[in-house]
């Protein structure tokens, strides 16, 4: 599992090179800071499971099922679901 969290580490690090948005936290849409090491700081990269593990075993593993986030973020959330903060879909940002 540590080579998986290293290798998507680094594939949010080159999209985020790149201006993908794919980079961005997929729980508040933030940019993470991908300078700082992964899990150091709030704003930093966490991995995060779409689906918790502690329900999903069986996706811990599953490249799929990994979303890039902020430590914070990720910590926020836990185990529950995602709403998007109750605001709605956002809109894309050329709206």
């Amino acid at each position: 599992m540590h080579d998986l969290r290293t290798e998507f580490f680094e594939e949010g690090k080159h999209l985020d090179a790149e201006g993908d948005p794919e980079a961005n936290c997929h729980i508040c849409r933030g940019r993470i800071d991908y300078d700082a090491g992964a899990g150091t700081t709030p704003e930093s990269h966490n991995l995060d499971h779409y689906y918790p593990v502690s329900t999903h075993p069986e996706l811990q593993e599953d490249w799929d099922n990994f979303r890039h986030a902020h430590t914070l973020c990720n910590q926020t959330r836990g185990a529950g679901a995602i709403d998007g903060g109750g605001l709605g879909e956002p809109l894309p940002d050329w709206w």
